[in-house]
């Protein structure tokens, strides 16, 4: 196959050839190159096909807003990647590409049997057509429409590739390494500001990589490019990330980046991450992230060899790929001259400059008389011909639009088409930038800002090279006025392209992935969808891979032909993250497989898997559930393990207890309104009880509320709801209550925690405790002291969950595995054990205390659950007080919490089982409530039960029934305080 390079030129390494495959075929490239421009190189334009037609598609563009080469790339161990663009792809050894959405092959496609029922496959066509009848539906439409659908074909396995992530800060980040973002970057590093500048290709450069010719300051653009690039890689405060997209702008100048680390790696060389996701927040984001040059619409523009001019620019002067050796270029706007008058030099012959404009400049014209090419002003494409490249075109006055007799046949093998140029203000829109129509560019450009930011050269609406460096350098700060001599953008001038009907001439398209054309929008507005963005969504325009990067702007100017309004009145589709495809590896980073949800460990839960402990999941955390001893089995370890707590002592692990410090001169005042009870007057050193109601009045979340001194409070809770309190507690300090001096922490992982319990539990704690009186009256229940154990700070609480006296020890993380082995190896001459959930629930339910979540099911008042005590109601307000008021609150029959005792005291019943009001087992029954908690205890010597049951405290002491498989059982309710029901063990 006969190459289409240049001699000499570009910036490829022609010392360093690359064999890679398309379709099947063999070829060859230069490092440096992208799959688009390899093939492009040996003369391959047909690369694949349309989503709804299969009409065959070229290489359209250079750069990321490629909607047409699409390829799927496998480098194998199920490392597959459906949907590549060429045109960013860096070519590799051995990289194999193959076509998509096309069979049996690329140009035997029987999908393209769809283009000869293009008139009925229009707009809506789904919508319409697969509704009846319905019962055709699963078994007929939608099977056939599954197998259809898509581009790619998904990966079938596992991904085998690792993804990296990092957090990042930075006084400016530079999003865009072309003129502007090099000058902004330049000027950024004058005044020492730490930046990071990112951008996506594989060098930087942007612009300046395809205009050799170009002239900055007296010195070639790619020498004036080379020079700055080692300035600022010799500047420490400067971070300059290749192969880098931004492909979100959020809230407080955060900004994520997808960085690739090896898509351009061959397969042997894949050993580190795959990509690394940036968390990045700056103080300034300066956006440089350039233009994307507009299509024009007219009959025909889709086949391959159509591609965008500046994209042949940059196959030129950057890779050294002549696109095409008969172009004919279609225009209105002076930028395409320069790869017309480009491409003549290097010996191709131009078959017209067709220009819909009526006039250009005067210097253009005369370069086209020199190099011998004609001028065809006012004048456009009306029709194209050829299958599988073009091979022709047929121009007509623009007045005319293709009249019969009018059009002019003119033979070509590339159209190369610019209609002007489209601002990049994706990320400027996504961070709530208000954005304003341009007229001269026939585009928005950048308005107010919501953040402090800025916008720099080509997405600012300057399309002139000096005017991209002396406005990047302002961003940040400098006054500079760069000389420019050769740019390619000899003007900025442009008009609004004439948008076709295609009615005489072939369709017209607008959406080249999509197969969206001008008549389908005519359509959707005559059928009633006026707004723009239900006009996007009945076409789908803009609604592909590339997310209306080329076909957005057109698309908006045929509906506003269409509904007969102005450009800027009928508004654009909202911008959403990600503009660029982002992949799922990328957002995942680490949480994939085993970290998917990792298991979080205490810092002793080392001893606990050493000392044979059997763990359970209690919301993300692993837990110690019990410490089976020989051939115990669950019930007789934890059988003993409370027997140890009721007779000597027990500990147990209570890390995962959610701790939250919450600070302030307005601390007491902020928990006042969230919690039921008095916050705001608990003395310093004080603990109390918090329940925390939802707005609807029903139970929230319960812990202990501590004050530890007069601004500063440890606020604990359960261990599943950590989180969510603290998202509801940060929700009211923001939203609600911004006014009030109040910062809150979340310190569950600062501090581990142990509860130690049981008659002897003062006795094994003294010696190691300095600085804290542990005697009855100095250290009262519900009390808190700040003193060391074992030489290490502690926050100790008087606090039980079990009933008998109890300590709550919290040290610093990294000393908790060294204080419980201490009072482990202390306590064990006093029978102290240790004891894990399983103990604990059974404990706890001895005495009635509540599980949130699973003593109540989400409706439950205080009152319902016999805690009406914990409501302060003479606080003038709380979260769900008002709620509390409601007549549904109070009204009878509410489920209320009771114990339950089973007429057979072995029998543990079934957590989760139906009561019934029928005693008689051939009676049917209605429930009336289920049982929350049963277990076997030890310390009573039967089972215990505690239950939501209808109206239940007035059924104290009335039978019940449970229906059960074999007969069911017979229950009396019960006080839900089944031990100790006067409170005398709190105090050993």
């Amino acid at each position: 196959m006969k190459s289409c390079r240049t001699k000499s030129g570009g910036r490829i390494d022609r010392a360093a050839p690359i064999e890679f495959s398309f379709a099947g075929r063999s070829y060859s490239g230069f490092k440096g190159d992208t799959l688009a421009s390899a093939l492009l190189a040996n003369g391959v334009h047909f690369v694949g096909r349309s989503y709804k037609y299969h009409r065959p598609r070229g290489i359209f563009s250079a750069g990321v807003e490629e909607p047409c080469a699409l390829v799927g790339i496998d480098r194998g161990e199920g490392r597959v990647t459906p949907n590549t663009r060429a045109t960013t792809q860096e070519l590799y050894k051995g990289l194999a590409a193959e076509a998509q959405h096309c069979w049996p092959s690329l140009h035997w496609d029987i999908g393209e049997l769809n283009r000869l029922g293009g008139s009925v496959i229009a707009a809506g066509f789904f919508y319409k057509t697969f509704m009846w009848p319905r019962s055709f539906w699963e078994k007929v439409y939608e099977p056939v429409i599954r197998k259809a659908a898509g581009l790619g074909k998904a990966p079938s396995a596992p991904d085998p590739d690792r993804y990296a992530a990092r957090y990042a800060h930075c006084d400016v980040l530079i999003i865009g390494a072309g003129p502007a973002g090099l000058a902004a970057a330049l000027a950024a590093s004058k005044a020492g500001k730490k930046t990071i500048l990112v951008d996506e290709q594989a060098e930087p450069g942007g612009e300046l990589l395809s205009s050799p010719n170009a002239m900055i300051d007296g010195r070639n653009a790619w020498d004036w490019l080379a020079e700055t690039l080692a300035r600022l890689q010799a500047d420490d405060n400067i971070i300059i990330v290749g192969r880098t997209t931004a492909f979100g702008y959020y809230n407080d100048n955060f900004v994520g980046l997808s960085q690739r680390l090896s898509e351009h790696l061959a397969s042997k060389d894949l050993s580190g991450p795959r990509e690394r996701l940036w968390r990045v927040r700056a103080k300034r984001v300066i956006l440089a992230t350039g233009a994307i040059e507009r299509p024009l619409v007219f009959g025909g523009n889709d086949r391959p060899g159509i591609m965008l001019a500046g994209a042949a620019r940059t196959y030129l002067g950057r890779y050294g790929v002549v696109v095409g050796k008969r172009p004919v270029v279609v225009t209105s706007h002076d930028s395409a001259y320069d790869i017309a008058f480009a491409l003549a030099r290097e010996g191709a012959k131009v078959g017209a400059i067709v220009d819909l404009r009526s006039g250009i400049a005067v210097h253009l014209r005369a370069e086209a008389t020199k190099l011998g090419i004609e001028i065809l002003l006012d004048q456009t494409i009306v029709n194209t011909g050829g299958r599988k490249r073009v091979s022709f075109v047929e121009v007509a006055p623009v007045a005319g639009e293709g009249a019969s007799g009018t059009a002019r046949k003119i033979p070509c093998d590339v159209v190369l088409m610019s209609g002007g140029w489209t601002p990049s203000v994706h990320l400027f829109s996504q961070s709530r930038g208000s954005l304003v129509w341009s007229e001269s560019l026939g585009a928005p450009v950048p308005g107010d800002y919501a953040q402090e930011g800025a916008s720099a050269g080509a997405c600012n609406g300057q399309l002139l090279l000096s005017e991209a460096l002396n406005n990047g350098a302002a961003t940040a700060g400098e006054t500079k006025n760069y000389e420019v001599d050769g740019e390619a953008f000899v003007s900025g001038t442009s008009i609004e392209a004439p948008r076709v009907s295609g009615s005489k001439m072939g369709s017209a398209f607008v959406d080249f992935q999509h197969d969206v054309t001008t008549k389908d929008i005519e359509l959707a507005v005559r059928e009633g969808f006026h707004s723009i963005e239900h006009i996007k969504r009945y076409t789908t325009t803009g609604m592909a891979t590339d997310q209306g990067k080329t076909s957005n702007i057109n698309g908006v100017m045929v509906a506003s032909d269409a509904l007969g309004q102005e450009a800027a009145k009928v508004g654009l589709t909202t911008f959403r993250p990600p503009y660029t495809p982002t992949t799922f590896g990328a957002l995942a980073g680490y949480k994939r497989k085993e970290l998917y949800e990792p298991v979080r460990k205490t810092p002793i839960d080392t001893w606990a898997e050493n000392n044979s402990a059997v763990f359970e999941p209690v919301g993300q955390w692993r837990r110690a559930r019990y410490f089976p001893q020989k051939s115990e089995d669950m019930d007789a370890a934890v059988a003993r393990e409370c027997s140890a707590l009721r007779e000597r002592a027990g500990m147990v692990d209570v890390s995962t207890l959610g701790k939250i410090e919450v600070t302030g001169a307005d601390a007491g005042e902020f928990l006042n309104r969230l919690y039921t009870g008095n916050m705001a007057g608990l003395g310093v050193g004080r603990c109390r009880y918090g329940l925390m109601l939802g707005e609807d009045g029903f139970i929230y979340d319960d812990g202990v509320v501590a004050r530890l001194d007069e601004h500063r409070f440890h606020v604990t809770t359960t261990s599943g709801g950590a989180a969510r309190v603290f998202t509801a507690l940060e929700d009211y300090r923001q939203t609600e209550w911004p006014e009030l001096n109040v910062w809150q922490t979340s310190v569950t992982e600062q501090w581990a925690a142990m509860a130690l319990g049981g008659p002897l539990a003062r006795k094994i704690l003294a010696p190691h405790v300095q600085g804290i009186d542990l005697a009855k009256d100095a250290f009262p229940h519900m009390a808190v002291r700040q003193g060391t154990i074992c030489g290490v700070p502690m926050r100790l609480f008087r606090i039980s969950f079990t009933g008998e006296l109890g300590f709550e020890i919290n040290v610093p993380a990294r000393f908790g595995l060294l204080v419980w082995e201490r009072l482990i190896k202390a306590g064990a001459a006093f029978g102290l054990e240790p004891y894990g959930t399983e103990a604990i629930h059974v404990l706890r339910a001895e005495k009635g205390y509540i599980i949130v979540g699973q003593d109540t099911e989400g409706s439950q008042t205080p009152d319902d659950v016999g805690m009406g005590w914990a409501v302060a109601r003479k606080k003038p307000d709380f979260v769900g007080k008002r709620a509390l008021a409601r007549t549904a609150a109070q009204a009878g029959k509410r489920k209320q919490l009771v114990g339950l005792l089973s007429k057979r005291a072995g029998l543990v019943l079934e957590e989760g089982a139906q009561i019934v009001d029928r005693v008689n087992p051939a009676e049917p029954g209605v429930s009336i409530g289920h049982v929350t908690s049963c277990y076997w205890s030890e310390a009573l010597g039967r089972s215990i039960a505690l239950a939501l049951v209808s109206d239940g405290r007035a059924r104290i002491g009335s039978p019940l029934f449970v229906p059960g498989a074999v007969g069911g059982h017979e229950v009396e309710v019960v006080e839900p305080v089944f031990y100790d029901p006067e409170g005398e063990r709190f105090n050993g």
